[in-house]
């Protein structure tokens, strides 16, 4: 937790007297929430500032400054440094576990509704932090396990994949054990017979993407080979009438009466008919 040793007093500073002291780049959806979260429940931590001549230099707090500074907001609670050193009182507040979030939730329940509660997170509801799904899928004694803190998120979504009765017996293992790890959980889940498990939808691995592909691609070869099986058919056929053809053409060219009447009723034709053969001698 922050040292409050190190604060002297609350005060309210206009934020026109703010100045960031360090810039934290943090992503859009992040953002979000904190804003989402300010507007529904106000500034519920005050910003840690240190006066520097007639302004305050902001030690912890930048983001939020930010959104209140986008908000419209004219004075800021702050509670004034003694000394004038960089650190950030989120780094000093240990992270909830998913059990304990769980239960901050729940508790928070009894006195607002989940649409207050939704807002203020920046989600749009709270199943997926309640673990409603999840919890559908285990037994009580799972639950209880869970919500207790004995076991992790990623521990107790193993037992998920078995069912309930399944669930108990890998349950009294781990206890006797006193292992709640993932990879003791997952090993007991692997070694449980199939009539037990629970069936799933199938969802699509690398490697059955990379088999479609495969084959997918063997059939546009396939095709493609018959394609080529039918314009090389197609061209030899067309070769065969053409040396048909030109066999034909030169037996007529090559009669001289022939040839006469062609000089002088068609003479056109008889150069069309030298042209090809010129053409395939070539």
């Amino acid at each position: 937790m922050i040292d409050h040793a190190r604060l002297v007093k609350g005060i309210d500073v206009p934020i026109v007297k703010l100045v960031p002291r360090n810039e934290r780049k943090v992503s859009k959806k992040y953002f979000k929430r904190i804003e989402a979260s300010i507007r529904a429940v106000g500034l519920i931590e005050p910003l840690i500032v240190f006066a520097v001549e007639d302004n305050y230099e902001i030690l912890d707090g930048c983001l939020r400054y930010r959104i209140l500074l986008e908000m419209g907001v004219e004075s800021v609670p702050c509670l004034l440094g003694t000394e004038r050193e960089a650190f950030t009182g989120n780094r000093m507040v240990n992270q909830l576990s998913a059990s304990q979030e769980m239960r901050m939730l729940r508790k928070s329940l009894e006195e607002l509704d989940e649409k207050t509660i939704a807002n203020a997170l920046g989600i749009s509801n709270l199943a997926h932090r309640l673990n409603t799904t999840l919890n559908k899928k285990l037994a009580p004694e799972v639950i209880r396990s869970f919500e207790s803190g004995k076991m992790l998120l990623q521990c107790a979504k193993e037992f998920a994949h078995v069912k309930p009765e399944r669930q108990l017996e890998i349950l009294k293992l781990m206890e006797s054990c006193n292992d709640f790890s993932v990879t003791f959980a997952r090993g007991l889940v692997l070694k449980t017979p199939v009539s037990k498990r629970v069936k799933t939808a199938a969802k699509k691995t690398p490697w059955t993407k990379a088999d479609e592909r495969k084959s997918d691609l063997l059939k546009r070869l396939r095709e493609a080979e018959q394609q080529q099986d039918f314009y090389s058919g197609l061209y030899r056929q067309y070769t065969t009438n053409l040396l048909k053809l030109v066999i034909y053409v030169r037996q007529i060219v090559a009669n001289p009466r022939v040839a006469a009447h062609l000089d002088e009723h068609h003479r056109e034709l008889k150069e069309a008919f030298e042209q090809i053969i010129n053409s395939t001698e070539s």
